[in-house]
């Protein structure tokens, strides 16, 4: 569920901001670790997208313009003054205004939660306290591609076994609808001379063609309720659910929920954020199997307790990652582990599913090949024998 909260932030401003949380205590539990006193807050229904606003591209073009001398504000007023997109350009307005009254721009970016997501902020806020904001953007803006390269492979492993699974789909659809039903004619006066799996089809194709206008209204049903459901959070959450039992999806996928964690939790800590704090910004990036745990080792590393040796003790690491966090917190550089962890991971991860691809694809199309194979040979089987018999 996502809330938009109002509270007094670390800086003793008044800050809007939305999160997301399972009830109103977890909420008020997250606003803490982020030095959030929570004001009033108030459940929405429909989050606000983020895609529309082109957080990497608006990086990159300020970046730019501070690497190039020039302030803040007329940097904002720049982008603001090049910018035709409507929406976009109201978000950098805004920021621009805050600025010339004297706001921070980490609370600038906070009162735009559908532009800058709530990492972001975390970033810019602890930038703004060192004066290294070209570093934190920079830092940013290689999280997202390493993100975003990550997605992208994920993305193009699936195509191919997608588009075989469907066009296959659609010729087994193609004989079994139309052309079945055309050699039922052909075999109607052999009878009972058929073979049992011909005879079997024939049916089939006597039943389609008898009942065609009933079973295309099924058919555009079936898909009407499929687009319907794939669109219900509640299934997709039953289905990650169900995915993470089994056993070695389930832990392909906590391996990959990790990778993400640390590397999120690694550039947190390296722009100078608290542990604590950084641990509750990244709790949404972590499945709600993994979730509770993360919660409870927030709460243990906040008595004091060490870092590494708590996260393994919840369950939280890889026995790679236990390693290497362990060296970091020992040497002072926690963030830079974490992120070679989420490395190493996500390497192990792109061969994993390089492998699957070159297994699955093959096998997926003798599959396909086999049940296309086979209803044809079913369809001609009566005429061999009917050769043979004339024979």
């Amino acid at each position: 569920m996502r809330y938009r909260v109002k509270a007094i932030g670390p800086d003793a401003a008044v800050v809007e901001t939305e999160l997301d949380a399972a009830s109103e205590a977890e909420l008020r539990s997250l606003a803490a670790t982020r030095g959030l006193r929570v004001l009033s807050l108030r459940r929405i229904s429909r989050p606000r997208r983020r895609s529309r606003f082109p957080l990497q591209l608006f990086n990159q073009e300020l970046l730019a313009l501070l690497h190039a001398g020039i302030p803040l504000t007329e940097a904002m007023s720049a982008l603001t003054e090049k910018e035709h997109r409507g929406a976009v350009r109201v978000v950098l307005s805004d920021i621009h205004t805050a600025l010339r009254e004297g706001r921070t721009l980490s609370s600038a970016f906070e009162a735009e939660p559908q532009a800058f997501p709530d990492l972001y902020v975390a970033m810019i806020r602890a930038a703004e306290r060192t004066s290294n904001l070209d570093l934190a953007l920079s830092r940013y803006m290689t999280y997202q591609q390493q993100i975003e390269g990550l997605r992208g492979k994920l993305v193009s492993a699936a195509i191919y076994p997608v588009l075989l699974l469907g066009v296959g789909g659609l010729v087994v659809l193609f004989l079994l609808g139309y052309v079945v039903p055309r050699f039922s004619h052909i075999y109607e006066d052999l009878g009972g001379d058929l073979p049992w799996l011909s005879r079997l089809l024939l049916d089939w194709g006597m039943f389609v063609e008898g009942h065609a206008l009933l079973l295309g209204v099924l058919l555009l049903a079936v898909i009407g309720a499929l687009s319907v459901a794939v669109r219900r959070p509640a299934l997709w959450a039953a289905v990650r659910r169900e995915a993470w039992r089994l056993p070695l999806l389930g832990e392909r996928l906590r391996v990959f929920h990790l990778a993400r964690f640390y590397r999120t939790l690694g550039m947190l800590l390296s722009g100078g954020i608290p542990a604590v704090t950084a641990l509750g910004m990244v709790a949404g990036l972590l499945s709600p199997v993994l979730r509770d745990s993360l919660h409870t080792a927030i709460a243990r590393i906040r008595e004091g307790r060490a870092f590494a040796a708590t996260l393994g003790e919840c369950g939280l690491t890889t026995p790679v990652a236990r390693h290497m966090l362990t060296v970091g917190e020992r040497a002072g550089n926690l963030g830079e582990m974490l992120t070679r962890s989420a490395e190493f991971h996500e390497e192990q991860t792109a061969r994993e599913i390089e492998w699957a691809t070159r297994l699955f694809g093959p096998l997926l199309m003798l599959f396909i090949g086999c049940a296309i194979g086979l209803i044809v040979v079913l369809m001609y089987l009566p005429i061999f024998q009917l050769a043979e018999t004339i024979g």
